[in-house]
């Protein structure tokens, strides 16, 4: 290969690395990952301006990363492709692997423990078939009714001391959120434990179990 083409590529691989370099964007292809949404719903999402979400929603999509319709007057933008997923759990791994600043961060959010290890999405399915699990899903109500795990309950890190007296105290309790880069998970099961229930959260979430083929239930209209 000729040093020419061979920079050629380096130059497109440091795009789609450049998308990746700022925390908004890595928010705005979370929410997406969820389902696809305009502009002002994901500035809403992500706490941006909606200037500042369309400027970083244009760098996703020079890197090819976002793809965009429109509907009518809006513009509604969605993940180009599902891989994403994969490098942005890549990104967790690496940054876990050598960064100790996350696992502080992690420990933090454990309650200052071990981190319990998280539960696959295949056990999981199996236990799901068994009925042998109860499986929280810590996202917001509007991402749940897009799609959840069938069984799922809904509830917010708000609603747990008012739930936590319905459940079995003798199940195995497994939460979800959005995926590699939430944190709901993780507070969910550190204040579950804390109450003394058997608690875990889910490898990856919504969108890895979606891509995984795994039934998904969303609410109708």
């Amino acid at each position: 290969m000729s040093s020419s083409a061979k920079s050629a590529l380096l130059e497109e691989y440091a795009l789609i690395a450049h998308a990746l370099s700022a925390p908004a964007r890595l928010m705005i292809l979370e929410q997406l990952a969820q389902m696809e949404r305009g502009v002002e719903a994901l500035a809403g999402k992500t706490g941006l301006t909606t200037a500042n979400c369309s400027q970083h929603l244009q760098q996703l999509r020079r890197a090819g990363l976002v793809a965009s319709r429109r509907d009518g007057n809006a513009v509604i933008y969605r993940l180009t492709d599902a891989r994403t997923l994969e490098l942005m759990e890549l990104l967790r791994i690496v940054a876990e692997r050598n960064r100790a600043e996350v696992e502080h961060i992690l420990r933090g959010l454990a309650g200052g423990g071990e981190t319990p290890e998280a539960i696959s999405r295949d056990v999981l399915a199996a236990r799901l078939s068994e009925g042998s699990v109860t499986i929280l899903d810590i996202r917001p109500a509007d991402e749940y009714a897009a799609g959840h795990i069938p069984g799922a309950l809904n509830a917010a890190l708000t609603d747990l001391d008012r739930i936590i007296p319905s459940l079995d105290p003798d199940a195995e309790i497994v939460a979800y959120c959005r995926g590699p880069y939430c944190i709901y998970a993780h507070q969910a099961v550190a204040a579950l434990r804390k109450r003394g229930l058997n608690a875990r959260r889910l490898e990856g979430g919504l969108p890895e179990w979606r891509e995984d083929g795994l039934p998904v239930l969303a609410e109708r209209p």
